[in-house]
């Protein structure tokens, strides 16, 4: 490693990515874990746009917004795990200083994307179940085309900032990241100034963002339940639950990530690097199972489609 990543400079032309701080003899066993949630979470994704593209009965708003969540999934993921094999493969660090600003924007946008995707589709199981007469009357074409633009709209605008106070900061201690990626924060502390607007906005926006989301599809769900818990099949209520409870538990590791990058000093560093990396790799491979998979109508073409092949 050259002298110039560590002495004095106001815009450095790169930044360094040290992957996990402290882990480092053990990347490459990392990678293995890492590089199969990715590779499911890919062709789980694929899998789901293609069976919604080919199949015309599919093609309503639980499926639009399943659809939206394998994109968002897909763009989160490749905008990381691309670069993070890099680092634990071939000890490729370095990374320009707009790439990295690029990085950050594209994970914090896509991250609130996925969230607001996640109380849309909350919401149109609330209509489907709690008033399935209605439905197809609210839950328009034009209507789920509106929803996914206001999302993508406060998604893109939110996210702006991030790279915006990233920027404008002057860097003159050192490039060096001690992170797998350009995570917003890790990289603000490094400048040699007064952060706290780049902080106190990060916490705005997990808050105000996050922390409504998840409120609203905590509400969806108790009133889902509150609906289904009068029906006779114990099978509707443990799906319902479990779905709500899957759904509820990907937000976790984004709060603690945040808030240990902040105030969790005593927290080692090389475990809140690895929940950060896992919290981006989890969910979209997981969404595949838990609203693909699990659902009858997908499930039952993903058969046809191999029993077909098969024959």
């Amino acid at each position: 490693m050259s002298d110039s990543n560590t002495t004095d400079f106001t815009n450095p032309s790169t930044f360094i990515l040290l992957g996990i701080p402290g882990l480092e003899t053990a990347h490459v066993w990392i990678s293995i874990p890492f590089g199969t949630m990715y590779t499911i979470a890919v062709l789980g994704n694929f899998t789901i746009l293609f069976i919604v593209k080919m199949d015309q009965s599919l093609h309503g708003p639980m499926y639009y917004f399943l659809c939206m969540l394998a994109i968002t999934d897909l763009v989160m993921s490749t905008s990381t795990l691309p670069k993070m094999l890099n680092i634990f493969w071939f000890n490729s660090r370095e990374i320009s200083f707009s790439a990295c600003l690029t990085q950050m924007y594209f994970l914090h946008c896509f991250s609130a994307m996925e969230s607001g995707i996640l109380v849309a589709m909350a919401f149109d199981r609330y209509v489907a179940i709690c008033d399935p007469l209605r439905h197809s009357t609210i839950l328009t074409n034009p209507v789920v085309a509106k929803i996914g633009l206001a999302v993508v709209l406060r998604s893109g605008i939110l996210a702006l900032p991030y790279p915006f106070l990233a920027r404008r900061w002057p860097y003159c201690r050192t490039n060096i990241i001690p992170h797998t990626y350009c995570e917003h924060i890790a990289v603000v502390n490094l400048a040699c100034t007064d952060i706290r607007i780049s902080s106190y906005y990060g916490l705005f926006d997990l808050f105000s963002v996050i922390g409504m989301d998840v409120f609203f599809i905590a509400v969806s769900y108790t009133q889902i339940l509150r609906a289904i818990i009068r029906l006779p099949t114990k099978d509707a209520r443990l799906k319902t639950f479990g779905t709500c409870i899957s759904h509820l538990s990907l937000y976790i590791p984004d709060f603690f990530s945040s808030l240990t990058q902040r105030f969790g000093l005593n927290v080692p560093l090389h475990l809140r690097v690895l929940i950060a990396t896992v919290y981006l790799l989890v969910p979209p491979m997981l969404h595949p199972i838990i609203y693909g998979v699990r659902t009858k109508q997908i499930r039952g073409r993903l058969f046809q489609l191999f029993t077909h092949k098969e024959m």
